[in-house]
């Protein structure tokens, strides 16, 4: 989880979390200790993020100008690009082994500073530092967020809607183009993060989501209250599973699968949820599939 970067945290906490694993793996330090590659210990993608950008290339506007450019990358100038652009690589790549072998370095004078501990000890700190992160103890999936609209027998007919979230905003207003997210299941809450951010969008106990199910095999989704939110991911499956575990848990109602018609009608008395979840917004329910965006 850590080394995937699904722990949004500094880099001094991501070297002492390194330093920690080293302790708990070799004891206390020793140049004959057998040291683990460095994306072992460390997430890759920070040092990747310490490169400078590709330099930005402004597109060619007029159509002879890109003919030209067209047959020049072909001749000579062509090989001269190809030229500079394998010098950038190897430039990169030695900035790359440079951060690395400094990053390797601070968490070894960190593991330094760790002599004496034991290895329950450091596996205990390693994890108290990792359940700092609000979301710890969730399952995170990568989606993409599409649409929010309002629930189907809200407003009838209301055609999908671009969405943007604000941090842990009642209502997600609308704005322009899909966002990539991560969807947090946890024992008592769904949460939306931006990745890399530690604090969620937005935050759903399971008392406030009325339904949820697969409009495809890569569209999911969740209905929240008088919103429904769409998400595109791979992982369909996974989270339906995981979210219906969940709900068994703690003792909900549990959906049947989103694709099967209900065994029975719905009863006039509403489901009691447990103590400890917030205020439901209605007993749970299961709705067929939505369909496509675009309906």
């Amino acid at each position: 989880m850590v080394l995937r970067g699904y722990v949004p945290t500094s880099e001094e906490t991501l070297q002492t979390l390194a330093a920690l694993r080293l302790q708990s793996l070799n004891s206390d330090f020793s140049t004959h200790a057998p040291f683990p590659r460095l994306e072992e210990l460390f997430p890759p993608h920070v040092l990747h993020a310490r490169l400078p950008p590709p330099p930005h290339r402004p597109p060619t506007k007029c159509r002879g100008a890109r003919l030209r450019a067209g047959l020049l990358a072909g001749g000579l100038w062509g090989q001269a690009l190809a030229k500079q652009r394998a010098e950038r690589d190897q430039r990169l790549r030695g900035r790359l082994r440079e951060e690395g072998a400094s990053t390797m370095a601070a968490i070894v004078e960190k593991w330094k500073l760790l002599q004496g501990m034991g290895r329950p000890e450091a596996m205990a700190a390693y994890v108290a530092l990792v359940r700092e992160w609000p979301g710890f103890g969730s399952t995170l999936f990568d989606v993409d967020l599409h649409a929010v609209r309002p629930r189907l027998g809200v407003v009838q007919g209301q055609p999908w809607q671009w969405a943007i979230l604000t941090p842990l905003s009642p209502q997600s207003p609308v704005g322009s183009g899909a966002q990539h997210l991560w969807l947090g299941i946890g024992a008592k809450a769904v949460s939306l993060y931006k990745p890399g951010e530690p604090e969620p969008l937005d935050s759903f106990c399971y008392g406030r989501i009325s339904s949820f199910g697969a409009s495809d095999s890569s569209t999911f989704r969740l209905s929240v209250e008088d919103r429904d939110l769409l998400f595109e991911t791979s992982q369909v499956d996974e989270i339906a599973q995981l979210l219906n575990t969940y709900l068994a848990s703690a003792g909900a109602q549990q959906l049947p699968r989103p694709q099967e018609p209900p065994t029975s009608p719905p009863t006039s008395e509403p489901t009691v949820l447990p103590q400890g979840l917030c205020p439901a917004a209605g007993p749970w329910q299961h709705r067929p599939p939505v369909g496509s965006s675009h309906s």
